[in-house]
């Protein structure tokens, strides 16, 4: 496995955008899957939303579509996050995995906080 690093994390008035990104340096992640999680005080882990190795599909979490989109390129992953609402305010997870779809092999970042003004 490598760790994947994430960056863009921030703090955000509602109603606002933040993007943030993941990498590896040197590692392509064009082979893989690759999504985005969240985990908020008290919470359980969820997945945020994924975007496939092979056709570029996307999934999102009711929660978060429409407002979140994921991209990719070979080394680099996205999310950009519009809207941003009060019940946003997580530590965000990147990794070479979807949420229904998490292996022993995968990679993962250590997060990166976003918060929301209240």
């Amino acid at each position: 496995q490598v760790q994947l690093v994430e960056s863009g994390g921030g703090e955000v008035q509602p109603g606002g955008s933040l993007t943030l990104s993941c990498g590896s340096s040197g590692f392509v992640l064009y082979y893989y899957a690759v999504g985005w999680f969240r985990q908020a005080p008290g919470k359980e882990r969820e997945g945020v939303a994924c975007i496939s190795s092979d056709d570029g599909y996307t999934y999102y979490g009711k929660s978060v579509k429409s407002r979140f989109t994921i991209s990719r390129d070979k080394m680099r992953m996205y999310l950009i996050m519009t809207n941003l609402k009060p019940d946003d305010p997580a530590v965000y997870t990147c990794a070479t995995a979807c949420w229904f779809s998490i292996r022993e092999m995968d990679s993962w970042g250590k997060g990166t906080l976003v918060t929301v003004a209240s």
